[in-house]
């Protein structure tokens, strides 16, 4: 079995004490050693990056993002922060393409293209994420729009490049307070054609969307589902903690 990655996004939330509090508790509950068969990470808020970087340690077992990067090394982009600043601040992932990056500011297929091409000459792990409206769900179309938009950011990348891209699915009906936690039957689809697309070309094909501690073992179970990303119930220390058990107790078959 592929490793499993068990990670979360805190989005917009905890001040740096609130971060501090639970980068440390993780790092003594691991002890240097990551649960059997699973890779645990975490993508702070850019201004807690260096903070849980210091805090977990250079050799630690638990991968460190961010939430967005630009695709210019450097340049006058205000706001923006590049790839080689987050890596320089000690991330090793780049989560590209959120939904919320989508809709709120301007992320298209072309721009995940650009950023995963950044994220990958620098030596970053790209995780991109897809994922459909309701409105495309209702239609029949989520698996070709899904596929749509992780060709669009991934065509054209050497075996080797592709082999250090992980993909997240993540439904725009299932993210956030307001979503609804989606059904086995419903993802079966979707990974079977992210599956047939991807399952062994790329580093892991993850589930996020509402996942919960009740339903987290039941999407391990999914064909082709290599790991989950995690908001809410992962934003408690306690709550990750127990999905890592989660996935060690599944990667145990």
């Amino acid at each position: 079995m592929s490793t499993l990655w068990v990670g979360t996004s805190w989005k917009m939330t905890k001040t740096l004490a609130e971060g501090s509090a639970w980068a440390t508790g993780l790092r003594d509950h691991l002890a240097g050693t990551a649960p059997a068969g699973v890779q645990p990470f975490v993508i702070p808020s850019f201004t807690a990056t260096t903070t849980v970087a210091e805090i977990l340690g250079e050799d630690s077992p638990v991968l460190l993002g961010v939430q967005n990067a630009h695709w210019e090394d450097s340049g006058a982009w205000t706001g923006e922060v590049s790839v080689p600043q987050a890596k320089d601040a000690g991330a090793q992932i780049v989560e590209i393409g959120h939904s919320e990056r989508r809709e709120h500011f301007g992320e298209t297929v072309e721009t995940t293209r650009l950023k995963v091409a950044a994220a990958l000459h620098h030596g970053l792990t790209p995780l991109l994420c897809i994922g459909e409206s309701a409105e495309v769900k209702d239609a029949g179309g989520s698996s070709e729009f899904i596929l749509d938009q992780a060709r669009g950011a991934l065509d054209g990348l050497s075996e080797e490049e592709l082999s250090r891209v992980v993909i997240a699915y993540e439904p725009i009906w299932a993210i956030g307070e307001k979503g609804r936690p989606a059904t086995v039957e419903e993802l079966i689809a979707p990974f079977a054609a992210l599956g047939a697309e991807y399952s062994g070309k790329v580093t892991g094909l993850l589930y996020g969307g509402s996942v919960n501690l009740d339903n987290a073992a039941g999407l391990l179970r999914i064909e082709h589902v290599t790991g989950l990303f995690v908001g809410r119930t992962a934003w408690k220390l306690q709550g990750y903690l127990e999905l890592l058990r989660i996935a060690e107790a599944h990667a145990a078959g």
